[in-house]
């Protein structure tokens, strides 16, 4: 996206007033689309133990208008926060309560560990890694005979501010259409059992979900390799992808082995694919093995240590991790706008000081006031009458869609003619596959042939009839059917797009492929989830899940910078960029909290720095817990047998997302599927001209 497109949340107004570190991320995320953003600072803590915002301060106040709090008679901050589109709390962590009402316009979100209901005033904040325990992701990473391992990056709460800062926009829509602000109540729990994703399927289809160290529960050979001078990550799905293994490394009689040729024979003998790679590896550097690796188009790549990710290619080139000043002069490393990458020209060149912020705050001055509102008080849902295009699979732009939908946007998927690949996905249950239905519920699947020109030009028509268009095709797959970015525009000048790849469109790997834990390897968070001195992949895949979240919440940006200027953004999404945004917090000298692990008699607990202990869940457990049925984290579809869908973790007062409807079969195009959606007049109107 260009600098000049960059502002779509300009004249709204944040007051940052919670301590977690999810609310600083919030915070940062809607600066980065424009928004005027006053980081509220408080002198103490309510838990001397819980890590929070406060212990990164540099890194979070960079972008922001700092204000440093004086009390409920500081009459200044409280003139200020009368007039805020947005206040962000977090009750359970913050020392400080906010002592004057909420404006009538403001919306209010409060991040807690298990929502709001659930705080209390005298118990201490319930911390990341204890989240991860509670939730089944330490359970799922780690070795498989092994302990279970905490990410080693808070991934909990910036997930969980990713989805705040969607919910928020979802919101400022909705008060924009109807004149009518809500309160969000995001709890980091729902937020964790909504990224456990990967791992229900297996659960539902009746297997034990199990840690897998660096392997893929369906692939072979898939692992972490040691060479020479680092570590190597390897990704291989296919048989073609075991036959240009063996050419590579000089073992060609193996990719027609009887023992080896198919995936079932190498899944069976795992450790004998592994010893073959790993002894080729060994004999090199990092930089042999994935130079001829990715030569042969093998998704592969270095594990970047987080002290090397400023110099890593792809990394400098989107300009995602910067040096910048903090106050007094003492340079740090800071994260990039997730939104503009290379081409942004308006990031900050220095951390505020402390109150700096304060002689302009009377400046301040918001988009909009009440009264300027439309009164459409009718409106279900935040997306009602929005139409969005989906060409996705498996996790990031399905994602997207799903959360639309569940928002209450049209999403029509758009799948070969044979179906998305995703749907044969095991565990499968009446030949569907669980992955997949939960995956992309809430939407219609169509079957076009985008190769042949009836296919195209129902497709076109599709595209003017859109208001979104999200997709995770490898870079330029568009283009070469004819609809590159130019022509989509042509097409339709207000469709917003966002496309979302492992390493963006404008990259330094226009051709590499990438899998999620190849993004985890080359963003530095397997350097910091570690066993010992093995470095890890998170159990699930945060890459894909958080580039995702950033997908949603682009085109709910995207969406309102539209319909208040005119002006369609389009987005070029990268998974290593936000994969990198998750481990910020150890690239200044002082790597996050990360707890242990302890076994007891009964398994593992997790145990943070104050002495905390939560049981380390299991991905049933989890599944049973009264909390995850009381918060409605799992839902079903309607209709007889039904499906088990994920609940939606965006809980918006007045418009809580609506989600009951497994995704079916593929409709092909027909005359009666073009006059259901609207298309039968585009094509009369074509032949017209014609």
């Amino acid at each position: 996206m260009t600098a000049a497109q960059g502002q779509a949340l300009e004249g709204i107004v944040v007051i940052e007033f919670g301590q977690r570190i999810a609310v600083g991320a919030v915070g940062s995320l809607l600066a980065q689309l424009g928004a005027t953003v006053v980081f509220v600072e408080h002198g103490e803590r309510k838990d001397a133990a819980f890590e929070d915002k406060l212990s990164h301060r540099d890194t979070f106040a960079v972008g922001k208008q700092s204000v440093r709090w004086k009390g409920a008679d500081d009459s200044e901050l409280k003139a200020l926060v009368a007039t805020a589109d947005v206040i962000v709390v977090s009750t359970d962590a913050d020392a400080a309560r906010l002592p004057w009402p909420v404006p009538e316009q403001a919306i209010l979100c409060n991040i807690t560990a298990f929502g709001t209901e659930a705080v209390s005033t005298d118990s201490a904040p319930v911390s990341d890694h204890l989240i991860q325990a509670m939730s089944g992701i330490t359970d799922t990473t780690g070795e498989d005979a092994g302990a279970p391992v905490t990410v080693g990056a808070p991934v909990v709460e910036f997930s969980t501010a990713l989805y705040a800062a969607s919910a928020i926009v979802a919101g400022l829509r909705f008060r924009r259409l109807t004149g009518k602000a809500q309160a969000i109540d995001m709890a980091l729990y729902d937020c964790a059992v909504n990224a456990m994703a990967t791992f229900l399927p297996s659960h539902f289809g009746g297997g034990k979900p199990r840690r897998l160290g660096n392997r893929h529960s369906m692939a072979a050979p898939w692992n972490a390799y040691r060479a020479n001078d680092g570590w190597v990550l390897l990704c291989s799905a296919s048989d073609a992808h075991w036959q240009k293994i063996c050419d590579v490394v000089g073992r060609h009689p193996l990719a027609s082995d009887p023992a080896y040729a198919a995936l079932r024979d190498r899944m069976a003998r795992r450790d004998e694919v592994d010893a073959v790679v790993s002894g080729w590896i060994a004999e090199r550097s990092v930089e042999q093995c994935v130079e001829q690796m990715a030569a042969a188009g093998l998704a592969c790549g270095p594990i970047v240590k987080v002290d090397d990710l400023p110099k890593e290619r792809n990394l400098l080139h989107r300009r995602m991790v910067r040096t910048i000043s903090a106050p007094g002069g003492r340079p740090i490393r800071v994260a990039g706008n997730l939104f503009e990458n290379a081409r942004a020209t308006n990031l900050a060149t220095a951390s505020p000081a402390v109150d700096s912020g304060r002689a302009g705050a009377g400046a301040i001055t918001r988009r909009t006031t009440k009264s300027d509102l439309p009164q459409h008080g009718t409106l279900r849902l935040p997306l009602q009458g929005v139409r969005v295009v989906e060409l996705g699979q498996y996790t990031t732009a399905p994602l997207v869609g799903r959360h639309l939908a569940s928002l209450g946007a049209e999403v029509l998927k758009v799948e070969p003619l044979e179906g998305d690949a995703a749907r044969q996905w095991a565990p499968h249950r009446d030949g569907l596959s669980y992955f997949f239905v939960m995956s992309n519920a809430g939407k219609r699947a169509i079957g076009i042939d985008l190769r042949k020109p009836d296919g195209r030009d129902f497709f076109r028509r599709l595209l003017q009839s859109a208001d979104i268009v999200v997709e995770n095709m490898k870079p330029g797959s568009l283009a070469r059917l004819g609809f590159s970015q130019g022509v989509l525009t042509e097409i339709n000048p207000r469709l917003v797009y966002a496309a979302i790849t492992g390493f963006g469109a404008n990259s330094a790997y226009l051709e590499r492929p990438a899998f999620d834990t190849v993004v985890q390897a080359m963003s530095g968070l397997m350097d910091v989830t570690r066993s010992g001195s093995t470095p890890l992949k998170a159990g699930i895949s945060v890459a894909d899940i958080c580039g995702g979240q950033l997908g949603l919440l682009a085109t709910l940006a995207g969406l309102e910078q539209r319909d208040r200027t005119g002006q369609a953004p389009s987005y070029d999404l990268s998974m290593q960029d936000v994969a990198a945004w998750l481990t910020q917090l150890s690239w200044n000298g002082k790597a996050p909290e990360r707890g242990a692990i302890q076994a007891d008699a009964n398994g593992f607990v997790s145990v943070d720095r104050s002495g905390a202990k939560v049981a380390v869940k299991s991905v049933a457990e989890v599944v049973d817990n009264p909390r995850t049925t009381s918060r409605g984290l799992m839902a079903s579809s309607t209709g007889p047998n039904p499906w088990p869908l994920l609940g939606s973790p965006l809980r918006l007062t007045l418009t809580p997302p609506h989600i009951d409807r497994a995704i079916g079969k593929p409709q092909p195009v027909s005359p009666e599927l073009e006059r259901e959606l609207g298309l039968a007049a585009a094509r009369e109107a074509s032949k017209d001209r014609s």
